[in-house]
């Protein structure tokens, strides 16, 4: 039962077929403003009963979403992609306010989504299909992609507005309809864009937010009527989401953890490098799935590069996301800020050093979940503070000799999501960009997030499923290929055949 606290602080509500929905489950969660851990609202849990009336609103809307003309839906994407770039500002201090990054972060955040809607208003060339003629004598032989259905994403709360938008741009432009479970953590960007998204025209229930945890995604994953399921999170959450929506029948992308090392040749340009490894670390916190959590220093390198990060550490700014000084935001939660403060504990007792210790960090002495940027040198595999995905400011550096034991760490390590290189040798870039075992790539680019008309995803562990995020390899994944033959004989030269197709 809701608490005379709760009834007292607004309730964040589902969004289901046009509407703001309020739960009957009576279960709800705190949203908590990370700067200074207040909390400013709680969110309706959704049940079964909640999930099945968001399906069957979707599965109501699609007949007539997929039969509307692929330019008229791009013409609706454009309108949202223009709502979304003039409410950029209000999407992003939403953000703020509840995963705690800085404003100009959360700005973007925004940005790079927008990117995503663009690209889905190019769906009229995107589901262009092949045709082959006269593949057989008066035969002729062609593809087209149509929609799945209902499909659903399970997003995060590091990127509250992006990663939905990865989502449902394509899934929508595709003519399918869209359920999105965010996190619970970070519900209000979520139904911003379902505002923003009715104001552009897309129909009542062809967009659905539910709010929840484990059980609204319980039951999207059982659900019949969703036929394919989005994620992204942590590796082991993905692992499971994809193991049971499968075994439910549904198509799966579930995007997992990243442990991303960065690697520093010696002929690297040291300043350039120090600039990358702090930005790539810290930004928004280290809460990122493609941070750089690991520095592989090549040889004479190490010693000035920690000192050139070391420096530059020291003039980070930690505060508020929404104070304009502010550089870098709190974590998500306080539990997630201690869990994380305990890695330079461990690192020390397992033979690391500290060099520079977020936790003296000033900020934190208030009640905001802050902890500052951390680094850590001497750090070797099978350190604990080496093999968990800290996800936070904490910067871990190995010192190797060789660019061959380099990459033997890279490629030993369980996950494959992003990697980097820095150097100024041609040669050797190339070299690395064709034997690392990694999804994403970047050659004196610390964060190589790829752009909208390209995909986004890892591989090993960074990823369960086949096909990738957003881009082209999303819109494969939200619709069916379809084969026609077709023929149009002359009525006259028909005839029973019993025989295996053959080309003639």
């Amino acid at each position: 039962m809701k608490t005379a606290e709760a009834t007292a602080t607004r309730t964040l509500q589902h969004w289901i077929g046009g509407t703001l929905v309020e739960s009957q489950s009576q279960r709800y969660g705190i949203v908590t403003n990370p700067a200074t851990g207040e909390v400013s609202a709680h969110v309706t849990f959704a049940d079964a009963a909640d999930v099945e009336r968001a399906a069957a609103s979707a599965k109501a809307a699609f007949g007539e979403w997929r039969a509307t003309a692929l330019s008229r839906r791009a013409e609706v994407l454009f309108r949202l992609r223009n709502l979304v770039d003039a409410n950029r500002q209000r999407i992003a201090e939403a953000i703020t306010l509840e995963n705690g990054k800085t404003l100009s972060d959360a700005m973007g955040e925004v940005a790079r989504g927008l990117e995503n809607l663009e690209f889905a208003c190019g769906i009229p060339s995107l589901l262009k299909g092949g045709y082959s003629e006269q593949s057989s004598r008066g035969v002729d032989v062609y593809q087209i992609r149509q929609p799945l259905g209902v499909v659903a994403g399970i997003t995060p709360f590091n990127f509250p507005a992006m990663v939905p938008i990865w989502m449902l741009a394509n899934a929508i432009a595709c003519g399918n309809t869209f359920l999105l479970k965010p996190s619970e953590k970070v519900p209000s960007a979520s139904l911003l864009l379902a505002e923003l998204a009715q104001q552009a025209g897309v129909p009542d229930g062809v967009f659905n937010v539910v709010q929840g945890d484990k059980v609204a995604v319980d039951a999207l994953l059982q659900h019949a009527e969703i036929k394919a399921i989005s994620f992204v999170g942590s590796t082991p959450v993905a692992k499971a989401i994809y193991e049971t929506a499968t075994r439910n029948g549904k198509r799966v992308q579930a995007l997992g953890g990243a442990k991303n090392h960065m690697l520093v040749l010696p002929d690297a340009d040291l300043d350039m490098a120090a600039d990358a490894a702090v930005s790539a670390a810290y930004g928004a916190a280290g809460e990122r799935c493609m941070a750089i959590s690991v520095v592989l220093a090549v040889g004479n390198v190490a010693d000035p590069l920690v000192e050139a990060v070391r420096q530059r550490i020291g003039r980070i700014r930690v505060g508020a996301g929404l104070e304009p000084q502010s550089e870098m935001g709190p974590l998500i939660t306080r539990e997630h800020r201690d869990r994380v403060a305990s890695y330079l504990d461990s690192a020390t007792s397992e033979g690391a050093q500290v060099v520079a210790d977020g936790r003296s960090e000033p900020a934190t002495r208030g009640e905001g979940f802050f902890l500052g940027p951390s680094l850590l040198d001497h750090v070797e595999p099978g350190m604990r503070c080496y093999n968990d995905e800290i996800f936070g400011p904490v910067l871990s550096v190995v010192r190797v000799e060789t660019y061959a034991e380099a990459l033997r760490i890279i490629n030993e390590n369980p996950y494959g999501n992003g990697t980097a290189i820095f150097t100024q040798n041609g040669g050797a870039a190339r070299q690395f960009q064709f034997d690392v075992e990694v999804g994403m790539v970047g050659i004196n680019v610390p964060i190589p997030v790829p752009v909208a008309y390209y995909s986004f995803g890892g591989w090993k562990s960074s990823l369960f499923g086949d096909l990738h995020m957003y881009g082209p390899e999303g819109v494969q994944f939200y619709t069916h290929a379809k084969v026609v033959t077709s023929r149009w004989p002359d009525p006259g030269g028909s005839k029973v055949d019993l025989g295996f197709p053959q080309v003639r």
